[in-house]
């Protein structure tokens, strides 16, 4: 049986104390902390304890970025329909459960990216891990859209629609960044015009089925 006077010690999570101690200095003061060593004393930790969880500020940022989205993934797939969301619907309840995490750190991305898109002609690198883990979720959703047959199969083009679909997520970004309409209305219609477009894109159009009818006449003479 333990002492009375045992004292309980729980262990500080440090990845957790620095996740959010940096968005607290980017919020209260407006920039990032000026170096490591002066952001660890803040947190009245060691500067070595700082490298065993991140090894720069961009690591941190980008530690933000992808629990933003797992914290998206983990919301859509909680849901028992998503299961049955066609290829569309998935990529748009992916971007609405995604701008609804992104306002949850609004202040914060406004803070380091500015107030809208500009001077954001290039990813910033702390993107490039997020932009991964988001490729791969799309090209699922394309392989299902191509099994029902809602996405269509293109020479040299299909190796490009999860990238296509990147470049979507970055513009709704950038858009919502950009966004002051009440409850983000904007971004919302920006949301499904833009999807609905893709996916019509990515569809079997009346050209596809010309150039099918196409190729049948040639190979039938």
């Amino acid at each position: 049986m333990e002492s009375a006077t045992t004292k309980k010690t729980a262990k500080k999570d440090f990845r957790k104390l620095i996740l959010e101690g940096y968005k607290n200095h980017v919020l209260e003061h407006g920039t990032v902390p000026k170096s490591v060593f002066k952001f660890a004393k803040d947190l009245k930790m060691k500067e070595e304890e700082f490298y065993a969880y991140f090894t720069s500020f961009d690591s941190i940022k980008s530690a933000v970025w992808i629990q933003i989205y797992e914290d998206t993934i983990s919301q859509i797939e909680s849901q028992e329909v998503f299961k049955e969301y066609s290829a569309r619907e998935k990529f748009l309840s992916f971007l609405f459960t995604w701008i609804e995490e992104l306002k949850k750190n609004r202040s914060f991305l406004l803070s380091i990216y500015g107030e809208g898109s500009k001077g954001m002609l290039s990813l910033p690198k702390e993107i490039s891990d997020f932009k991964d883990k988001f490729k791969d979720f799309a090209n699922e959703i394309i392989l299902e859209g191509k099994e029902t047959e809602e996405i269509a199969t293109r020479p040299i083009i299909s190796d490009r629609y999860d990238e296509a679909m990147w470049l979507q997520v970055w513009f709704v970004f950038k858009y919502w960044l950009d966004d002051r309409s009440p409850r983000f209305e904007k971004t919302d219609a920006a949301i499904e015009k833009s999807v609905n477009l893709a996916f019509d894109l990515m569809g079997k159009s009346a050209l596809d089925s010309f150039l099918d009818f196409a190729k049948f006449i040639y190979q039938s003479k």
